[in-house]
């Protein structure tokens, strides 16, 4: 008879934590395979098919705006779920093998100095919330005539 060791409650058992560690590593390596592709989408020697595939897949995984809002129950999740994972595998498919290695080797390094950074895309998402906020605010607000 096998002993079960006790669980206090405060840890997740081992099953568990191994299903997490493995999702984890799989986020991981989806990011990296996703700044990969936006590295691969700037270069001239990618060709265009597969630079538009992967520009507008990493524009699309990046964008605060889904195709199906995420509130909606179960579906909401479904593009994020099929429709990214989808674009990164064509556009890694089209991206010829040499240089999707080269760009991946460059995102394992961004990755290993704590990620890639970008100003541009964190004002331009600022910007968008602030201006979907006062736009929502004054559809909203009830105007008064004078």
């Amino acid at each position: 008879m096998t002993e079960v060791a006790p669980n206090d409650g405060l840890q997740p058992p081992k099953k568990t934590q191994g299903l997490f560690a493995s999702l984890r590593s799989k986020v991981r390596a989806l990011e990296a395979d996703t700044y990969a592709l936006y590295l691969a989408s700037r270069d001239p020697r990618v060709p265009w098919p597969a630079k538009a595939v992967a520009a507008i897949t990493v524009a699309y995984a990046l964008s605060p705006i889904d195709l199906i809002p995420d509130f909606i129950p179960v579906i909401g999740y479904l593009d994020d779920l099929v429709l990214v994972p989808l674009g990164i595998a064509l556009a890694i498919r089209l991206v010829p093998p040499a240089i999707l290695a080269e760009h991946r080797a460059e995102a394992a390094i961004r990755f290993a100095q704590g990620g890639p950074r970008s100003r541009v895309g964190l004002i331009l998402v600022v910007v968008t919330w602030v201006l979907a906020a006062a736009w929502l605010a004054r559809v909203l607000w009830p105007r008064h005539h004078r």
